[in-house]
Order: structure tokens, then C-alpha cells, then sequence
């Protein structure tokens, strides 16, 4: 269905009408109204399928209807009536297919055929499953060294395919994992682990139960990780205090319609979700952070001298905490006049949040990739994780950090070892589960990955899921150099950008979904995924396949490692296709934390990977909690050029990573485009610019290379002094290779410093 580009303000609240409203669109549109409503009936539910979008935990007493918007759009699109048939494919060049917008892309359905790429006539055309796997033995089997491979994983893969994935690339000779966590939640993976001993959050489902306070930082449940909405929902009806900090006024963070709720629905009201919404400058996080935690030391100080009761939790901060002197000093030299100018609050609204925070006895600190990803993402997550050991609001019931990732298993990718940075216990697990010597040199992530193919030390890709080449930064140079590659592999259930920006020989091998039954040897086969609260379940298909040539992702990857590998490999891979819980065992003595793994998930809800700084017991070098001081603000010389914006990337409320629903944003009232630019009034007038002007968008770049985007629509929309905002992935081109963090290697999507000239493009080229 075509809409009419337009802009309009929503008035009605995150969720509700117009939640149940999108959501059967996308049924309809997909031709799935009937069988699609009968699908979600199972998903989230025991033995049923996962939600393939977001990773938000599933409560243990599921409701008939534990689902939402995006995820209801996320099993539409996967069980699309549409067809991409090789008919499709050879009647359409790919030159004329990148041509194409990602939506339409997205449109023309599940692919059904493996193909390979034909340069004389620039198509996709059949290959069969075996001349696919005899292609990638070839090219690997040709390279002179293996880490000239790279082999990339989405989310979306489950730990029986990540770890076969992993144990083939080891056995192959490289520990090349650039994964879809190097782009989001790695500052999180790299940042928390000095902090309190443990790469992951510390909270259950239920500790939101029990919470006084949430505050939330960086971070769009509405848009996101919907099913979230009902905690907070819950949290705020029995009093709890919601803080949130973004720059953008989300709608979800304001109100929310319960769909599931009939009195709410009935009566059309709503439940207010945030006490206050602090609307704080691209990149001021840990300005922000940093005031409350100075108010919080100089309170309890002052306490202390007026003999009331502590506003520090000392006892914990004296018996399980490293380095609070020596934060406490770098706050005591950190100046007021400098924390508001660079977070863009006044201090009186700090010191409000602070104070709230304060009073909750329990209280849980939530954050998503508007917190990590940044130059500074690891120190920022660091920064939250000092606020919450102030107040010892880690490893007590209704406490604790809660990272909110992304894909549905993401994860569980990390915890059964796709890792570019292997440990000894994982390498020495794989040589004695499996005889061979795996690699122990370190591996690429993605921007190294980047890096490496743009200096020609690169020539295979493989992707296991994703859209790689639409979610990397810098495109310019980076799918360049994936076109110069040898061969570019992809296993996916949809076409996309990445398909289009292809080596010199290609390949699309497509998968089953999540929702579809997986037969093998043995019989219809369960698969298991981790969610964002580290709760290990089982997820079962029932839907029959969208073609009789697809293969699992387990299958595709046994079929690689097979051909390349041959007769020196020590795995049987047709033995743990055939049942997977072969590769659970195999999980179970490389990770002992999955001891009983084929017994524990049958438990309704899965079992929890035991945090232990959730036991308060801290795997750190001090063996205690480390306060970690981040010096100064975290600022950008660009801060002092009175012309720079800061930009930061944003998700439309239609869409899931680069997965597009259509081309609105219900909740931003942008309606049938995604070239556009949010900026405040007061920074149009400062710019001579007004609503519906078209602007060139330029990086202010340290390399002298340039980087700009053209023709985007100004949009008027209430926003900080010297801060915009604009589509993921649209502006990924803006984003330097080298804008990365220095310790996760997470790329800045969120603060990207740009100008803007008037521009000479009449309308959007998006």
C-alpha cells in the first residue's frame, strides 16, 4: 500500500488502537490476516516459537497474548505469502534490483532457492546445495592464510547454529567473528566486565516486580523492545518512579495504551509512563551520570556531618567495592557550570533526578545503544554501572543493570562462543570436546574486519543472517571493498541490501525461519535462544517451510564445514543435524554454566545463566566491584565549533535493525518517507532554515575525506540545542570508519558531528 508523504503530528499514545491497527496491516499486506493471528497464538508460549525480533525476557505465566506490535510485524514478514522465486531472480539484473528502495526489497518475499551470482548476465540464478557448498570449500581451500576469512553472525541465529558456526570457522583455522554485537551492545560486553566481573546485565524479569525506581537511559521500548512496555506499565500503576534521558521525547516514554489490558482499550485511556523525561544533548550522558552521581557524594557527605541517615550505600561500598576515593575526587573536581553545558540540562533537573534516585530503596538502571553507541561507549556504561554501586543497587532483589539488546539472541550468540577475542577455558573446551587445536590468536571484529578487506587482506565474507552492508559504517569505502571480495556468502530468508553488494562471486543460501518446522533425521527439531535477562528456552516451528528447498541454519553450516573440511574433520556434523541435542551436549562440555542443558529446557521458561555479580560475587582482578573513573566529560573538540550539529541515528517505529515495515513513523508523524532530518525550531531559525527545507548533510571528518548525505527534509521536532536526528542506516555513510570506541570498537551511530548546507536537491534521493 502506498502512502502519501506527509507530516503530522500523533497524538495518540504508544501502543493501544493504533498498535492492533499496524499490526493487522501488516498481516493483511503480507497476505498472512488468518494463519498470521493463528501463529501468534505460539509465539512466547511453551513450545511454541521465539519472538524473532527483540530480546525481552518472556514472563514465566504467559498470557494467550504475549506478544506486540513490532513482533506481530517481525512474524508477518516471515510468513509472507510472497515469493522471491528464481523466476523472480532471472528476470530482474542485479543492477536493477540495488536500484530498488530496502522496503521494496523487503517486499518481494522469502527467497526460496539457493542461487549464486552470474556475471555475464549480472543475475542471481538456481545453484543446487551442493555446488553452493563445493563453491565456498573451493574458496576457502584456496586461501593462503584462513583469517582471510570472515565469518559474521546476526542476532537472529540460535546457539545451535552459532555454535556450530563457531566450531566450524575454528576447525576451519581463524577466530574472524565480526558479529552484529560489535555494532550495538559490545561497549556493553567490554565496558561492564572491569566494572562487576560479568559482560551482561544483572536482572530478572521479575526484580522489575520489586523496583522503586527505573531509570532508563538511552534507550526507546516503545520502538525497540515493545514487549517492555508492560513492565513499565506495571511499574508505574504500583507508584514506581520512571526516569528517562534522551534527547528525543518518545512517545512511549510519555504514555502507553495496554493493548492487552480491555478497560484501557475500552475507555481509550492510557497510563502515564515516565515521572520525568529529561531531554538531555547528543552525547551528555555521562555529564548526566557524572551530576548525579557529585550531588549523590556531596548529600551524603552532608549527611554525615549533620549526623542523618546515608545517602551512599557505605557498608557496601566499604565490604564489596575498588576505587570509590578516587572517583569520588575526579566528581569533586568536575565542575557544575560544565556538567550542564555539556549534558544540556540545568543542574536543578540533575539534582531532581538525583534526589529521586536516592529516595528508592531498589532500583534498576536500564540502557540501550543511545548509551553505547558512541566514541566513549564503554566508559559511559561504566559511568552507570558507578551510579548503581553507589546506592548498591547490584545483586539485590528489584536492583540491577539491565542492558537492553537487540536481536531475539543476540546474547546467546556471545555465550556459546562467537567471540573474536576467545578465552583459554573456551579454546581449551573445543580441544578436548573435539581433538583439533583451535586458533588462539585474536580475531576481527567488524571494524577491524572493515579495515582488513579496505587494505585487500580480506577475500571471503560469509553471513549467517544480517544485513551487513547496510549496517556497517562509512559506506563510501566499506562496500567498496566488500565488492572487491572473491566471494560473498549470505544465509537469509529475505533479500536485501547486502545481496546487491556482492563479491565476484556470490551466493544466497536461504534458511527456514523461526516460526517454520525444522525436520531432520531424527524428527522435528527445537531450537534454543538466550534472551536479554540470560534465560535459556526452547523454540519450536510449526509453520510448513516457504519452499521445499530450504535448509536450517544448522544444516547450511554442517554442509560448509563438510565440504570444506572433509575427511580431516573430528566433528560429526551429520550426527548433530540429525538431533540437536547432540549440539547441546556439545555446548554442555565446552560451557559447563549449561550443565543439564537438554533436561532444563523442558522447565516452563527455561533455565537462567547464573550472573555472578547478581550474587554479589565479583570475577574482577580486585575481587571486588571497581569504581571506574572516566576523566573530564567525554568531550569532542567539534563541541566548540558553534556550527556543528551533533546527529545522532534512530529506528522509525516501522522498522527492526534495517528491517523495514514501511516507510513511516507513527509515532514521530512522519508518514511515507525516511529522508529526513529532525531539528528544533530555535536551531532552523539560527540556520536560516524552516519546516520542509531540503538539506545536504556533511561529517566533519579528521581525514579530509568527504562524507554527506543530500536532499533530507528538515522536520520541525522539539529536540536539544545543538543536536538532530535522522534514519538508521540512512546516515550510516556519515559515520567514519575510524568513529569508533576504543575499547568495544562500537561505532559512534550516535553522535556523528555534521553541518548542514541548503540544499540543491529538490527531493529526498531515499
Amino acid at each position: 500500500m502506498t502512502v502519501l508523504k506527509s507530516i503530522r503530528p500523533y497524538h495518540a499514545p504508544a501502543g493501544g488502537w493504533g498498535a492492533l491497527k499496524a499490526m493487522g496491516t501488516a498481516l493483511a499486506g503480507q497476505e498472512v490476516l488468518m494463519s498470521g493471528m493463528a501463529t501468534l497464538a505460539r509465539m512466547n508460549q511453551p513450545g511454541g516459537f521465539d519472538c524473532p525480533g527483540c530480546g525481552w525476557a518472556d514472563p514465566k505465566h504467559t498470557s494467550p497474548f504475549e506478544y506486540c506490535e513490532n513482533g506481530g510485524k517481525a512474524v508477518a514478514w516471515e510468513m509472507t505469502a510472497k515469493r522471491c522465486t528464481p523466476e523472480f531472480l532471472a528476470a530482474h539484473t542485479v543492477s536493477e534490483l540495488a536500484a530498488m528502495g530496502d522496503f521494496d526489497l523487503e517486499m518481494i518475499g522469502r527467497l526460496t532457492h539457493p542461487v549464486r551470482y552470474d556475471a555475464a548476465s549480472d543475475r542471481y540464478l538456481p545453484v543446487s546445495w551442493d555446488e553452493a557448498f563445493a563453491t565456498v570449500a573451493r574458496h576457502l581451500n584456496a586461501l593462503p592464510d584462513p583469517d582471510m576469512a570472515e565469518f559474521y553472525t546476526s542476532g537472529r541465529a540460535s546457539n545451535e547454529a552459532a555454535f556450530l558456526y563457531q566450531l566450524f570457522a575454528r576447525e576451519y583455522g581463524t577466530n574472524n567473528f565480526p558479529d552484529c554485537s560489535n555494532m550495538c551492545h559490545e561497549a556493553t560486553s567490554v565496558g561492564l566486565p572491569p566494572a562487576l566481573g560479568v559482560g551482561k546485565g544483572t536482572v530478572l524479569l521479575e526484580d522489575f516486580e520489586k523496583a522503586d525506581a527505573i531509570l532508563i537511559f538511552g534507550q526507546n521500548p516503545g520502538t525497540n523492545s515493545p514487549r517492555m512496555m508492560t513492565d513499565l506499565r506495571n511499574a508505574s500503576r504500583r507508584g514506581a518512579t520512571i526516569l528517562s534521558f534522551n534527547p528525543f521525547r518518545e512517545r512511549a516514554l510519555e504514555r502507553f495504551q495496554a493493548p492487552q489490558n480491555p478497560v484501557e482499550m475500552a475507555t481509550l485511556t492510557s497510563t502515564p509512563i515516565s515521572s520525568r523525561l529529561f531531554q538531555l544533548k547528543v552525547g551528555g550522558d555521562v555529564a548526566v551520570i557524572k551530576g548525579m552521581m557529585k550531588w549523590l557524594v556531596e548529600a551524603d557527605r552532608a549527611a554525615a556531618r549533620d549526623h542523618g541517615g546515608p545517602v551512599l550505600d557505605r557498608d557496601f561500598i566499604r565490604g564489596h567495592t575498588h576505587g570509590f576515593e578516587e572517583l569520588a575526587a575526579d566528581l569533586d573536581a568536575t565542575r557544575w557550570e560544565d556538567i550542564e553545558r555539556r549534558s544540556g540540562l540545568a543542574r536543578a533537573d540533575i539534582e531532581f533526578a538525583a534526589q529521586a534516585y536516592a529516595r528508592a530503596e531498589r532500583a534498576i538502571l536500564v540502557f540501550g545503544m543511545g548509551l553505547t553507541q558512541h566514541r566513549h561507549g564503554a566508559l559511559n556504561v561504566q559511568q552507570l554501572a558507578n551510579l548503581a554501586l553507589l546506592r548498591g543497587n547490584v545483586g539485590r532483589e528489584g536492583t540491577g543493570l539491565c542492558p537492553v539488546r537487540g536481536h531475539s539472541n543476540v546474547q546467546g550468540d556471545r555465550t556459546v562462543g562467537i567471540t573474536e577475542v576467545p578465552n583459554d577455558a573456551l579454546l581449551d573446551g573445543l580441544k578436548a570436546r573435539f581433538g583439533f587445536e583451535p586458533p588462539r590468536r585474536p580475531g576481527h571484529n567488524v571494524v577491524t574486519a572493515l579495515e582488513a578487506m579496505v587494505r585487500g587482506e580480506v577475500r571471503v565474507f560469509i553471513g549467517l543472517g544480517g544485513n551487513f552492508a547496510a549496517a556497517i559504517p562509512d559506506w563510501e569505502t566499506t562496500q567498496a571493498a566488500l565488492r572487491r571480495l572473491d566471494l560473498t556468502v549470505h544465509i537469509a530468508t529475505k533479500l536485501n541490501r547486502s545481496h546487491l553488494v556482492h563479491g565476484r562471486e556470490a551466493l544466497i543460501l536461504p534458511c527456514l525461519g523461526r516460526t517454520e518446522i525444522d525436520l531432520q533425521a531424527d524428527g522435528p527439531q527445537a531450537v534454543t535462544v538466550e534472551d536479554s535477562m540470560s534465560m535459556v528456552h526452547a523454540s519450536t516451528g510449526h509453520n510448513a517451510p516457504a519452499s521445499d528447498q530450504l535448509m536450517s541454519e544448522p544444516a547450511i553450516i554442517a554442509g560448509m564445514a563438510r565440504a570444506t573440511l572433509g575427511a580431516r574433520s573430528t566433528v560429526d556434523w551429520e550426527a548433530r543435524i540429525a538431533d540437536y541435542a547432540l549440539i547441546r551436549e556439545d555446548i554442555e562440555a565446552v560451557f559447563p554454566i549449561f550443565a543439564g542443558y537438554n533436561q532444563r529446557i523442558r522447565e516452563p521458561g527455561g533455565f537462567h545463566l547464573t550472573s555472578l555479580a547478581r550474587e554479589r560475587i565479583w570475577a574482577t582482578p580486585t575481587g571486588k566491584a571497581n569504581f571506574l573513573v572516566c576523566e573530564g566529560l567525554c568531550e569532542d573538540p567539534a563541541i566548540a565549533d558553534p556550527d556543528v550539529l551533533w546527529l545522532t541515528s534512530v529506528r522509525s517505529h516501522d522498522q527492526y535493525n534495517t528491517t523495514l515495515y514501511s516507510l513511516s513513523d507513527r509515532y514521530r508523524g512522519v508518514y511515507g518517507q525516511r529522508d529526513v532530518l529532525f531539528l528544533d525550531e530555535a536551531e532552523m531559525a539560527r540556520r536560516g532554515l524552516a519546516d520542509g527545507d531540503r538539506v545536504d548533510i556533511s561529517t566533519l571528518a579528521t581525514d579530509g575525506v568527504e562524507r554527506v548525505v543530500r536532499g533530507f527534509r528538515v522536520v520541525s521536532h522539539a529536540f536539544p540545542e545543538g543536536s538532530c536526528a535522522a534514519y538508521y542506516p540512512e546516515v550510516n555513510p556519515l559515520v567514519p570508519l575510524y568513529a569508533h570506541d576504543p575499547d568495544s570498537f562500537t561505532p559512534s551511530y550516535k553522535a556523528v558531528p555534521v553541518r548542514l548546507t541548503r540544499s540543491s536537491v529538490a527531493t529526498g534521493a531515499l
